[in-house]
Order: structure tokens, then sequence, then C-alpha cells
């Protein structure tokens, strides 16, 4: 996913809206060719995604979602990628390995396609899935051009931190040993008052999709962690205010921004339900809220697919 896309989500977080929650669409059928043979086997739905409700994150195959793809039994687990050779995560023990794949927004509908390899085989296979089309609300805004664009000084430090976070998205690590059910808590108690993909329109200017979860919180409130992870990165940004990075591991990250304050360091090992910032309103926002993304396999994904139902409406 190009960097370019977690910064333009706070151009949005700077106005306010309300929303609904994501309708999860019915899981289509997936296909599976080997790259040796060039054949095509199809699986059934069921072989696509587990069918209990207490399974994270829920899969839900449009842009912005994800696709959890069976990969079948294996002694050790399989390498996965993506098209562009992203590492996938991939979770499960030799009876059953399971692909959770990040869908990205701007993912067109139609087929994807992930890339299968199992250690010291050099055949590979492919998985074929259907992204179905997913329609998020769209708001049109006319404001003063001078809230949207950006000065060159702004344009400049925006290009330096737009680098330093490309490095920090590519993190990759081991899967965590307790992840098998990726469910998270909400980090902060409050209303949602911007949904994971609504898109703005400025003045007649289209621009990328909201690729987090906005909820409202006074500035002060704890902050916790939604599962076990690593801070990877903290930091001052333009449009992010003050942020936290965590990995969770096998690519899965979460990004939190426009805190008041952060109580932890890079390297900060922390468990599930721990303190780790406050809410606050740094960066480009109008008031107080948490700005909450997940991040699958470098796809900022619907952070909704992570929690349980109540906690999802907030």
């Amino acid at each position: 996913m190009p960097s370019h896309h977690t910064f333009v989500l706070h151009r949005r977080s700077a106005m306010l809206g309300a929303l609904g929650l994501v309708a999860l669409p019915a899981i289509a059928a997936v296909t599976v060719r080997s790259a040796v043979a060039g054949t095509k086997v199809p699986h059934s739905p069921s072989q696509t995604t587990p069918s209990a409700a207490d399974v994270w994150p829920s899969a839900s195959q449009v842009p912005g979602g994800v696709a959890r793809l069976s990969l079948g039994p294996a002694a050790t687990r399989p390498r996965a990628t993506t098209t562009s050779d992203v590492p996938l995560l991939v979770l499960g023990d030799p009876i059953e390995w399971t692909a959770m794949v990040g869908i990205p927004l701007a993912a067109l509908p139609g087929e994807g396609r992930i890339t299968v390899q199992v250690k010291d085989d050099a055949a590979t296979r492919d998985i074929l899935y259907a992204i179905a089309p997913k329609q998020y609300r769209e708001q049109r805004l006319n404001v003063a051009p001078g809230t949207v664009d950006l000065s060159p000084a702004d344009q400049a430090r925006y290009e330096r931190e737009r680098h330093r976070l490309a490095i920090v998205m590519a993190t990759f690590t081991e899967p965590l040993p307790q992840a098998q059910s990726l469910h998270m808590r909400v980090p902060v108690p409050g209303r949602r008052s911007s949904s994971f993909g609504l898109r703005r329109v400025f003045n007649g200017q289209s621009r990328n999709p909201h690729s987090g979860m906005d909820i409202a919180a006074g500035t002060g409130t704890p902050v916790l962690t939604p599962m076990p992870g690593r801070v990877i990165d903290t930091g001052d940004y333009f449009f992010n205010g003050n942020t936290v990075w965590l990995d969770h591991g096998g690519g899965l990250l979460t990004m939190y921004c426009h805190l008041s304050a952060i109580d932890v360091k890079p390297g900060d090992v922390l468990k599930t339900s721990e303190r780790f910032a406050a809410v606050g309103a740094t960066g480009r926002v109008t008031g107080p809220h948490l700005h909450w993304s997940v991040m699958l396999n470098r796809a900022m994904v619907d952070p909704a697919l992570f929690v349980s139902a109540p906690a999802a409406k907030l």
C-alpha cells in the first residue's frame, strides 16, 4: 500500500462525521491453482473461512476488508505473499493453516490472488479469491482552501515523514504464538465519530478514503492496547500529531493518532488492556478524539472486523 494513504487520512480526521457500520457480504468461493500443473481446483466457501461467529477478524472480501483463505495442511507454516511479494500473516497448525489477507481500499472488485509455498518445496501454488464491490459513504464539503492545501514548508515536512512511515509500515515479524484469533478490544470507550472508508470531497476535489476509525473521547482518556504488541514507532507527525505504532506480528500493525501523551517508547512490549497513551487533539484536527488504524500486509483495513459486535457499535 502506498504510504501516501496513511497521511491523507488525517485531512479527513480534521472534520468529524457520523457513519454506520460496514455490512459484511457473503464469502465467495476460492479457487486454488497449482503453479506447476496449471490446474484449478474449486474450494467451497466453507473452506474459505470458519463459520464460527467468535472468530476474528471477520471475513469481508471487499476493498478495505479481510479475506481468510485456507491453505490446507502442512508440517510447517507455509509462506504466503501478495502479488507484489508482500508477506502475509499465516496462522494455524499442521492440520490447517489460514492466510489473513488485508485487501487495500484501492483494490478493484474482481479477482485477488496470493502465492503459497511450503518450506523446502520449490513448487508454488496460487489461491484466487473474489473481491466484491463495496460502496462506502461519501461526504461533500466546502472549506477554506488553506485548510486543505499545504504550504511549501508543510509539504516538505510531510514528505520527510512519509518516507519514515514507509519503513514503519513495512515491519514484518513472526506471528505472536497466542494470536490464533485476532480479537481486539476497542482502545478507548466512546462514540465513533468517523468510520472506516468514508470518502470526503473538499471543494469538489475527492480525497482518499478514511483509512481508520475515529472515536470521540475527552483529552486525557487512557488509550489501552487492543491485543499484545510491541511498540515500533512513536513521534509527532504533521497530520497525525502524537502517534504510536504497535506491531502485533505477521504484518499486523495498529496506529493511534492525535494523542495528548505517549507513555511508551520503541521496543516496549505490551499486554492486552495496558495503558500506553492518552487521547488528545494534536496534529490536524478540530477536537479531541482517537484515530485508530489497523494495517494488515501493508493495507489499511476496517478495525470493526477485529472487534466483537457490541464493541463495534460503540
